[in-house]
């Protein structure tokens, strides 16, 4: 872990060295049958955002988090606006993390899931063109597919005047793909919590105020509140707090 910022746990059990790979794996680890992980970054006062883009939120311990979850999962699934405004590349992973997945039993990358009512989307963005696996599309019935893109995608139909979100991972999970992580956005996490749908949740809480402006990481129509357990809470180097919590 040399050269890397450290990360400390400091509830429960506070353990006063630096995490290393491993044993942030096994924090985070895998659920016993199909579990929905949500993962976002957020500023002090609550932006999903600073500039217009999550990246301005994530430093460098948060980034090793995001991708340990990527390793650990079995489908990645985003919104299309997320997909679009963020730039997502290919979905992969380095070496020693495709290793774990193998010796874990897992297809050496997570398979990459975009919801979109729309398919407003473009197959030669890097994130269809350039996929080691062919990612898999959820969409309504009579949504209209541009051309080309079911030759990188495959595409499922789940829900008349909207995506049918428990529908939708219902088909991912008959395709195998039973641990999934959601890195948003906002409009895509306040319909799965209204659908019941999250398992879980991790949030890094980075250590500025970003202002007024910025939504926050849930959007949409409003939905019962409902309990979510902290299950451990990090410390980084550079101040940010990583919290997990789950049903």
């Amino acid at each position: 872990m040399s050269g890397e910022m450290s990360i400390r746990r400091i509830w429960p059990a506070p353990a006063s060295p630096p995490l290393d790979d491993a044993e942030l794996t096994a924090l985070y680890g895998r659920a016993e049958g199909p579990h929905l992980r949500v993962n976002f970054v957020a500023s002090l006062d609550g932006a999903v955002t600073l500039q217009g883009y999550s990246a301005g939120l994530s430093g460098e311990p948060d980034k090793r988090v995001f991708g340990l979850l990527r390793m650990l999962c079995d489908g990645l699934v985003v919104a299309a606006g997320t997909l679009r405004h963020e730039g997502y590349r290919a979905v992969r992973l380095s070496e020693p993390r495709r290793a774990w997945r193998r010796e874990h039993g897992l297809a050496e990358y997570p398979t990459l899931v975009v919801v979109s009512g729309s398919l407003g989307l473009d197959p030669a963005q890097a994130a269809f063109a350039g996929a080691p696996v062919r990612p898999v599309v959820l969409t309504r019935v009579d949504a209209q597919a541009p051309p080309g893109l079911a030759e990188v995608a495959e595409v499922v139909r789940c829900g008349d005047d909207r995506v049918d979100l428990a529908a939708g991972l219902a088909e991912l999970r008959r395709r195998g793909l039973d641990q999934l992580l959601c890195e948003g956005g906002p409009h895509l996490f306040g319909a799965l919590t209204a659908a019941d749908l999250v398992d879980e949740v991790c949030l890094t809480v980075a250590p500025l105020l970003a202002g007024a402006g910025p939504g926050r990481i849930t959007a949409g129509e409003p939905s019962p509140p409902r309990d979510l357990p902290l299950r451990h809470v990090l410390a980084a180097g550079d101040g940010s707090l990583m919290l997990r919590y789950t049903r």
